[in-house]
């Protein structure tokens, strides 16, 4: 299917800001960087700039953004009969993750920002990811009456991404097998629920 030309260029400048941020936070930092500087290196304007994000902290979160919309398109591609959580492992796995930009954008979250706002802005990802995968049910489903069966089957499988995600973030040395082995096995704990000791299994 063809995709809007809008579309593409849309996300064809948000690449190029991100790549234009990442470059100028490195070599002079966070706050010593304008959002003008960005836009005349990624070779936009800066009402562009302002179009594609409300500021240049906005850009230390556009990995989990780009990454939502990957996610949703991969998702959309399953197979209908297929079990959701093999929907959402698969859709996760065909990301083309590059794991230097990834650590490196962490680290300058960690670094530039309040606790409270990295945590404030991972919540809405997760909720928007549970959203996603909502969508994707109710879609499969077609059936009003299991709206708590979506809900909370949405919000679960969010929660366990998230937090594989958050583990391996806490790692001192991260690999994609990492998070890969890290998010499989949660999801396969997941579909295996919680233990005889009311404990969710991690294997």
């Amino acid at each position: 299917m063809d995709r809007n030309p809008q579309t593409v260029r849309s996300e064809r400048t948000r690449v190029a800001l991100r790549r234009a941020a990442l470059a100028r936070f490195q070599s002079q930092g966070v706050e010593a960087t304008s959002a003008e500087q960005i836009a005349s290196d990624a070779g936009v304007t800066l009402r562009t700039f302002y179009r594609h994000f409300p500021s240049k902290h906005d850009l230390l979160f556009a990995d989990y953004d780009s990454g939502l919309q990957w996610f949703r398109g991969a998702l959309a591609a399953r197979p209908d009969d297929e079990s959701i959580v093999e929907s959402v492992r698969a859709a996760i796995f065909a990301f083309p993750y590059d794991v230097q930009p990834l650590t490196q954008m962490a680290a300058f979250r960690a670094a530039e920002l309040d606790p409270d706002r990295i945590v404030a802005h991972l919540r809405q990802v997760e909720t928007d990811l549970a959203d996603a995968v909502s969508e994707h049910l109710r879609r499969r489903l077609d059936s009003p009456d299991r709206v708590l069966d979506v809900v909370v089957t949405s919000r679960c499988i969010a929660a366990a991404v998230f937090g594989a995600m958050e583990v391996w973030m806490l790692r001192d040395k991260r690999s994609l097998a990492d998070l890969a082995e890290l998010s499989h096995s949660t999801l396969t704990a997941l579909e295996e629920g919680f233990g005889d000791d009311g404990m969710f299994r991690h294997y």
